[in-house]
């Protein structure tokens, strides 16, 4: 298996560390600023809050036939929080770290893909595009939480 990662970004987000955390975590409301997402379908929520660590959940994405099953690993409330998802033989992992920053806060994302090592020429192509999509994406949930 062949792991890399595919991106490593920072957005600023007009709204406090806690309104951001809550906002990007809940599983619920991902496809209102992921790209990829049509929509999510089998939640299995747990614990006290929307994406606490074990909550799961199918992505039904833009792309005809993939839906990864994804699964919150870790997470420490308005700090980090991180979900791995499985999709056939490829893991996908993204973490996000949020922090005080200016008047709001900031967003570090990294993603990570493993694959088995035949298809490593897919994570080169991969790391240009996946930074520009993750940016764009959290772009358009600070812009959504600029406007509530």
């Amino acid at each position: 298996m062949g792991s890399r990662q595919i991106a490593d970004t920072v957005v600023e987000f007009p709204a406090s560390a806690a309104a951001t955390f809550d906002y990007l975590t809940d599983p619920v409301r991902r496809p209102e600023w992921q790209s990829s997402l049509r929509r999510i379908t089998d939640l299995r929520s747990v614990g006290d809050r929307p994406g606490d660590v074990g909550t799961s959940w199918v992505d039904v994405t833009t792309v005809p036939g993939i839906a990864p099953r994804l699964e919150v690993i870790d997470c420490v409330p308005q700090q980090y929080w991180v979900e791995i998802g499985n999709w056939h033989v490829v893991d996908a992992r993204l973490r996000l770290d949020v922090g005080p920053h200016d008047d709001g806060c900031q967003v570090r994302a990294r993603a990570t893909l493993t694959v088995p090592r035949l298809f490593t020429p897919v994570l080169i192509g991969l790391n240009a595009l996946a930074p520009t999509v993750l940016r764009a994406d959290l772009q358009r949930a600070a812009g959504l939480l600029a406007a509530r």
